[in-house]
């Protein structure tokens, strides 16, 4: 059973370590920390970056601290991928179908959410608009729903992409309807939650496996193209895919599945601009599923890591 222990305090860096097997004690989450047996563990890495991606496919937040909650990370008012661009239909918009997508920055203070872009006048407005309407969404396919953040955000939208479709803005809130990704993947627990990612409430990926595919490339390539979560370093490359149970200060994760990489990964973080072919090109078959993990938390846990 593989662990994450807690701070390295010299560094401000959460050690990422190995205890011994037991199969018998998995998935039992807070309770079973109190009750077990001390184990002794070995160190395979640090958490490097936290990474929130409050808006779907929006640029990354990097963090010190984070909440780690059944729908993902939180920080403040920030909860990753708990905002969506949709059509007027209600359908999704992400990076795939507008790659300038991923050089806009959501973030929150004092009760007001800001974007902004490049070429755009910031906007600030209430982060909470009670009054205004429930919209119906569509994420690949599944229904789920947004409380929509008002005209003059549709409005910047629609004028940031510039293509003579509208735009509009939603939020998810904790009534809302909700996605399962168990509908999509049985390997998910039937209860399991997500807002608006496309599959599972946090994602791992280590820096040596970016620096691995960097090698075959020829060119350094970012982490931030694979949009993880949790970023882990003093690790060999791939390592990650060989973690089942993790524990990051106090809080517990089950790995479920690996992510398979699409499209969206030949989108520059930097410029916006969709290659479609690397680093998809490069990658081979084996190593698709390896470059990160679809993680759930068992239950809400806080921890600063």
């Amino acid at each position: 059973m593989e662990y994450l222990a807690n701070w390295v305090s010299q560094n401000r860096k959460a050690a990422l370590c190995v205890a011994g097997t037991s199969v018998a004690l998995l998935g039992l989450g807070l309770a079973y920390k109190h009750t077990r047996k001390q184990k002794k563990f070995r160190q395979v890495g640090v958490v490097s970056q936290l990474l929130l991606h409050p808006l779907k496919s929006g640029k990354a937040v990097p963090v010190e601290a984070a909440e780690c909650l059944q729908m993902g990370l939180k920080c403040g008012e920030l909860q990753d991928r708990h905002w969506l661009v949709i059509t007027e239909d209600g359908h999704m918009v992400t990076g795939r179908q507008q790659p300038r997508l991923v050089l806009v920055s959501l973030t929150c203070e004092g009760g007001q959410l800001h974007l902004s872009g490049p070429d755009m006048d910031e906007i600030s407005i209430p982060l909470h608009q009670p009054s205004n309407p429930i919209f119906k969404c569509r994420i690949f396919g599944a229904d789920t729903e947004g409380r929509d953040c008002g005209d003059e955000v549709s409005s910047w939208f629609t004028q940031y992409f510039a293509d003579n479709k509208t735009y509009r803005l939603v939020h998810f809130e904790p009534h809302l309807k909700a996605r399962k990704p168990a509908e999509e993947e049985p390997a998910f627990p039937k209860d399991e939650k997500v807002a608006y990612p496309d599959a599972a409430p946090v994602m791992l990926m280590s820096e040596a496996s970016v620096k691995d595919l960097g090698s075959r490339l020829d060119r350094d390539i970012s982490v931030r193209q694979f949009r993880p979560s949790i970023v882990v370093g003093d690790c060999d490359a791939f390592n990650e895919d060989t973690w089942h149970h993790l524990q990051i200060g106090q809080v517990e994760i089950k790995r479920i599945i690996g992510c398979g990489r699409c499209i969206f990964t030949t989108v520059d973080p930097e410029t916006g601009v969709i290659s479609r072919k690397e680093p998809l090109d490069t990658l081979p078959p084996q190593l698709i599923g390896q470059l990160s993990l679809r993680l759930k938390l068992p239950q809400y846990l806080d921890s600063t890591t």
